[in-house]
């Protein structure tokens, strides 16, 4: 647990001292990684964005429910990830498959 603290206060400093590095590791992240790992970056993230309380309050969700939304167990609605990425100054977007990216 102590490591894990460390490692994600680790990866907020450096989100916060590059945000591109954050939209490089998401997009990574949602091309072909799974949800729990897209949530401990966003919990990285949020740490980045003030804390957990600061981007809770940007989004309008309870503190509470955002914790429990970025846990590794969570499963955020659409609408709340919409929230949560707003209030960091993120979207979600679409965008075509690489041609090469997938064969089936």
């Amino acid at each position: 647990m102590m490591k894990s603290r460390f490692h994600d206060d680790a990866m907020a400093e450096l989100y916060r001292s590059d945000p591109a590095l954050a939209l490089e590791v998401i997009n990574g992240i949602l091309e072909d990684g799974d949800q729990a790992e897209l949530l401990i970056v966003l919990r990285q993230l949020a740490q980045a964005f003030g804390g957990v309380q600061a981007v809770a309050e940007q989004a309008h969700l309870n503190p509470t429910q955002l914790y429990r939304t970025l846990s590794p167990k969570g499963n955020p609605a659409l609408s709340s990830l919409s929230a949560i990425l707003k209030a960091m100054g993120l979207r979600l977007a679409v965008q075509p498959l690489a041609p090469t990216a997938r064969a089936s």
